[in-house]
């Protein structure tokens, strides 16, 4: 058996580890896109490493478009296998690859209008919205917990992870000829104290193990003096300096917090009255599904619920999906708090936002999660004085926070916590993804440090024999 690392590997986007058995049986897990990469991103995206139709199985451990977002390509290129993830991932992978789809689509044409006026030959977006509609008939659901036969000699079941809806590692039982190789794939593991999901949950020893390392080398701070923080924030904005507090945040997991936050500090008579929008189409129907799937809530939010049957709504909150009303929001005269995507603030609606307010020192913008060191939003929370959006550059004066208690990802105590499940001495080897090498050297001893033996950090495209 062998698995190649094709994505994440010293880097914390474009996730994906090809399996690849004795008898050929090729099995991907995730599919992600790369992201932050600038004009090497499409490259990087369009280049797999493998030929698509000799994949036989897709296991994704959840939707987020850095483990999902290459499906509707893998399918457009030849993929006819199935893909294999839990009921809330196939749900929100139904409107999250359409949405790429859409940006696909949107930032091609733009990108072709340059490329024609400079007399070159236009190009393909990477896929459309028809693929990603077309992609789905290969999903197949699975509920955590549950074993399934997906091939002769190799078993799956999920256990949860708790880092988004439907977030699960992926364990694998694989006999070939007399030996029976144990491993797991955890994706992206959550937080303990999660404000909506399941906490992470143990999972049945291995001999392998492939996890994450985002936080590698970092201790969050406890979320309710987070809530706290979002509070003050939102009265020394919007009260005291009567501006507008803007919160670049992923569209699905970190926009329904924050809104779960401000419904909690409303139904405690603590939030101003002060409108608060949340201007993505996608965060709008993503809580749609999050209002279907009721069985990931912990038992906090469970027992929320029966007190206030809308925890995901309240009088001054306001989804917004209509173009031409997200526009009207730069003519808002009053204080008010905008959320919007993208959480990283490569695209979508939030660059607007930005350009409209970053230069405005009344105005706060509010890093609630992790952003890639390329990226427009690292850029910005690291103090850079001037940005550029669109190719116009921007002073930036206004107030520049952050509340890294709101990640979806474990910090090393944490994930460290998730492995205690495991007997060191029974494992064979760890590998160490998704996570700049920083993080990921740290954390690497930090697994030594706890009874981990054989613990590796591998390069992109590497192949390992076990």
């Amino acid at each position: 058996m062998k698995i190649q690392f094709l994505g994440a590997a010293r880097e914390v986007t474009g996730s994906k580890h090809l399996i690849t058995l004795e008898n050929g049986l090729n099995i991907l897990l995730d599919c992600g896109s790369f992201q932050g990469k600038g004009l090497d991103t499409d490259r990087m995206n369009r280049d797999f490493g493998f030929n698509p139709p000799e994949i036989d199985f897709l296991i994704l451990t959840h939707a987020h478009i850095d483990h999902s977002g290459l499906i509707p390509y893998l399918y457009k290129q030849g993929f006819k296998g199935k893909i294999y993830c839990t009921p809330a991932t196939r749900d929100l992978c139904a409107i999250m690859l359409q949405d790429s789809g859409h940006i696909q689509e949107n930032d091609t044409r733009d990108f072709n209008r340059k490329r024609i006026h400079q007399g070159k030959p236009a190009v393909e977006p990477l896929y459309t919205v028809a693929d990603a509609v077309a992609c789905m008939r290969h999903f197949f659901s699975v509920p955590v917990d549950q074993d399934i036969n997906i091939a002769r000699g190799v078993s799956l079941s999920f256990t949860e992870t708790g880092h988004l809806l439907g977030s699960a590692a992926v364990n694998l039982t694989i006999k070939e000829s007399e030996k029976t190789t144990r491993l797991c794939y955890t994706g992206d593991i959550g937080r303990y104290q999660n404000r909506i999901l399941l906490p992470p949950k143990a999972f049945p020893q291995v001999d392998y193990l492939i996890t994450e390392s985002t936080y590698g080398d970092r201790v969050h701070k406890d979320m309710v003096n987070a809530e706290e923080e979002l509070l003050e924030v939102m009265l020394d904005t919007c009260v005291r300096k009567k501006g507008k507090l803007i919160i670049p945040s992923f569209a699905i997991g970190r926009t329904q917090e924050l809104v779960y936050s401000f419904d909690r500090l409303n139904t405690a008579g603590r939030l101003p009255k002060i409108d608060v929008f949340v201007d993505s189409p996608l965060a709008v129907s993503a809580t749609d599904v999050f209002r279907m799937h009721p069985e990931c809530y912990n038992r906090e939010v469970q027992d929320y619920s029966k007190k206030d049957n809308t925890p995901f709504g309240f009088r001054q909150l306001h989804y917004i999906t209509d173009k031409a009303d997200s526009m009207a929001l730069n003519d808002y005269s009053g204080p008010c708090v905008i959320i919007s995507s993208s959480g990283m603030m490569e695209a979508g609606r939030i660059k607007h936002h930005l350009a409209h307010n970053i230069s405005d020192p009344a105005n706060t913008i509010l890093g609630v999660g992790y952003c890639a060191p390329s990226t427009l939003g690292a850029r910005i929370l690291r103090g850079d004085p001037e940005i550029s959006i669109y190719g116009i550059t921007y002073q930036v004066r206004a107030d520049i926070r952050r509340i890294e208690s709101y990640s979806a990802h474990g910090d090393y105590l944490e994930m460290l916590r998730y492995l205690r499940c495991q007997n060191p001495s029974l494992m064979k080897k760890i590998f160490v993804v998704h996570g700049e090498y920083e993080s990921q050297v740290a954390y690497k001893r930090s697994l030594e440090g706890v009874g981990f033996k054989e613990v590796q950090i591998p390069k992109q495209g590497e192949t390992v024999s076990i």
